[in-house]
C-alpha cells in the first residue's frame, strides 16, 4: 500500500475519446480523496471539509458496484410519516430510525385520548448555539394536539420536554415554518359563520388566528387575529414565510405584508411563557391551562401592502437572496410554469444566479401501458441529485424505477428498481435521504406500507 504521504498519481491527459459526458465534471477518484483526507491535505475549514466529504459520499453512492437493496417493510392501519431519518407510525406514537442498515425502533408513546390526538408536527433540529438549558437545544418534535396543546417531544426517546396551552377559545389545527429552524406559526381553522348566526344579523369579524413562536429556546412572539374588517371578506388562507404575512383571497390575488412592521405597530404587550399575566381582568400564567396565550396583536387598520400578485391556485413561495417570489400567474395557460420576481420591485427574472434558465414543468402522461408515467420528483440537496420516479404497467401491475439524475446537467447516473408494485390509483410518497430511499404507499382497504431501501455493495451481498 502506498504511503499516505506519497504524492498523488499524475493525472492522465484527457483527449477527445476520454472526455467526460456533456454536463459532467472531471473528478478525482474516491480513493485519492480519502488518501488526501487521511494525510490532512484538506483545508481545516469545516464547510469545505463537509463539502468534500459529501462529494466522496456521492461518488460512493453512484459506484457501479453499489445497489439500493430493499431491507425493511412494515404495514400499518393508519397513515405513515417520514421526516429526516425518522419513520412515524400510529399517529406519531411509534418511531423508527431509518439511519442504521435496517430501521431500528426508537420509542413507543403511551396511548392517549382523542383529545390528545396529534394533528400536526414539525421537526426541530439542534441549533449551533449553546443554550443555558440542555433540554432547550435537544432535537425535538413539535406536536399540536386536538385539545390545543403544543408538546415538545424528544426525537430520541419521545420524552415530553415542554408543553404549552395555546387557547381554550380558538381551534388551532396547522403548524408551519416561517423561517426554518428559527420561527414557526400555528394556524387556527377558519372561523365560518353558521346560517343561524347570519340570519340573526351577527357578524363574526375574526376569520383566522395565528400564534407565532421562536424555537431554541421555545418562546412566544405573538398571537394575532386576521379579520374581515381589516383584510377583507374574501380572505381564503393566511401563512407566514420568511417574515412575510401572506394573505390569499378568493379572487386569486395574494397580498404580502411585513410581519415585522405588524409586530412593531400593533403589538399591545410582549408575553413570556410561564410568567404571571393580567389580561382583560383575568389573571393567569402564560402558556398554562386555562389561561393559554392571549391575543397580543390587534390590527385595527390594514398594514401597507408590500406586494400584490394574481396567482393561480393561490400558491407562491418566497426565498433566495435578495428575496424573490415564485408563483404561477392567474391564467390556465400558465399552469405548470413558474415566474420568478424580485420581491423588492416585482422585476421578472428568468434565470437563476448560476445562469441556468428556469423552465420547470411537470406534464403527467396519460396512463398508457406503452408509456412511462412520471409520478414523483425528489431532490437530495446534500448529494445534489434528483430522484425521478417513473411507473410502467407490466403484467397488469405498476412497476416503478427511481432514476437518480445529476441536478446540474440532468444526466441519469443510476437507476433503482423498486421491488413492490406501484398502484397509481393510490397515494404514494418517496423520500431520498443520502444512502436511503423510503417509499410510503397507501394500499387497498385503507392500509399503508413503508418500504426502506439501503445503498449496499453488491459484491458483498
Amino acid at each position: 500500500m502506498a504511503s499516505p504521504c506519497s504524492a498523488p498519481p499524475t493525472p492522465v491527459p484527457c483527449d477527445d475519446r476520454a472526455r467526460p459526458r456533456a454536463g459532467s465534471r472531471r473528478s478525482t477518484s474516491t480513493s485519492v480523496y480519502l488518501s488526501r483526507r487521511s494525510a490532512g491535505m484538506f483545508s481545516k475549514d469545516a464547510g469545505m471539509l463537509f463539502r468534500k466529504n459529501l462529494k466522496v459520499f456521492r461518488q460512493i453512492i453512484l459506484q457501479d458496484s453499489r445497489v439500493f437493496k430493499k431491507v425493511w417493510t412494515r404495514h400499518s392501519k393508519s397513515p405513515i410519516s417520514y421526516e429526516s431519518g425518522r419513520i412515524y407510525f400510529e399517529n406519531y406514537r411509534c418511531c423508527f430510525s431509518s439511519i442504521p442498515s435496517r430501521p431500528q425502533h426508537l420509542y413507543q408513546l403511551p396511548k392517549s385520548s382523542k383529545l390528545e390526538k396529534i394533528e400536526d408536527v414539525l421537526l426541530c433540529q439542534s441549533p449551533l448555539v449553546i443554550l443555558p438549558r440542555t433540554s432547550d437545544q435537544a432535537p425535538s418534535l413539535l406536536a399540536l394536539t386536538a385539545h390545543n396543546w403544543l408538546y415538545r417531544l424528544s426525537t430520541k426517546t419521545g420524552e415530553q420536554l415542554q408543553k404549552v396551552c395555546l387557547s381554550s377559545r380558538y381551534k388551532f389545527r396547522y403548524l408551519g415554518w416561517d423561517v426554518p429552524q428559527e420561527t414557526f406559526y400555528i394556524k387556527s381553522v377558519q372561523n365560518k359563520q353558521s346560517p343561524t348566526v347570519r340570519q340573526a344579523g351577527l357578524d363574526n369579524n375574526a376569520m383566522i388566528y395565528l400564534a407565532v413562536f421562536q424555537v431554541f429556546p421555545l418562546e412566544i412572539v405573538a398571537v394575532l387575529e386576521i379579520s374581515k374588517r381589516v383584510f377583507g371578506s374574501t380572505v381564503l388562507d393566511v401563512t407566514l414565510s420568511q417574515g412575510v404575512l401572506v394573505v390569499s383571497h378568493s379572487n386569486k390575488t395574494v397580498k404580502l405584508y411585513s410581519f415585522e412592521n405588524i409586530v412593531d405597530k400593533f403589538m399591545t404587550r410582549r408575553l413570556v411563557l410561564g410568567e404571571q399575566c393580567q389580561w382583560s381582568g383575568i389573571s393567569g400564567t402564560v402558556g398554562e391551562s386555562p389561561f393559554g396565550i392571549p391575543v397580543n396583536i390587534h390590527i385595527n387598520e390594514c398594514p401597507p401592502v408590500l406586494y400584490e400578485l394574481p396567482c393561480l391556485d393561490n400558491y407562491m413561495q418566497i426565498g433566495g437572496h435578495p428575496w424573490h417570489v415564485i408563483f404561477t400567474p392567474n391564467h390556465k395557460k400558465h399552469r405548470g410554469t413558474y415566474h420568478i420576481c424580485l420581491l423588492k420591485d416585482g422585476t421578472l427574472n428568468s434565470v437563476t444566479s448560476s445562469g441556468r434558465m428556469v423552465r420547470r414543468r411537470f406534464h403527467q402522461l396519460d396512463d398508457d401501458p406503452e408509456k412511462e408515467t412520471f409520478r414523483v420528483v425528489e431532490y437530495e440537496d446534500e448529494l445534489d441529485l434528483l430522484a425521478v420516479v417513473e411507473v410502467t404497467l407490466r403484467d397488469e401491475k405498476g412497476r416503478a424505477n427511481v432514476g437518480l439524475h445529476d441536478n446540474q446537467s440532468g444526466v441519469l447516473m443510476k437507476t433503482v428498481e423498486l421491488v413492490e408494485s406501484w398502484d397509481v390509483t393510490y397515494t404514494h410518497e418517496l423520500f431520498f435521504d443520502q444512502d436511503t430511499i423510503v417509499h410510503i404507499a397507501q394500499e387497498k382497504n385503507n392500509l399503508f406500507s413503508c418500504h426502506v431501501y439501503k445503498s449496499t455493495n453488491e459484491r458483498m451481498d
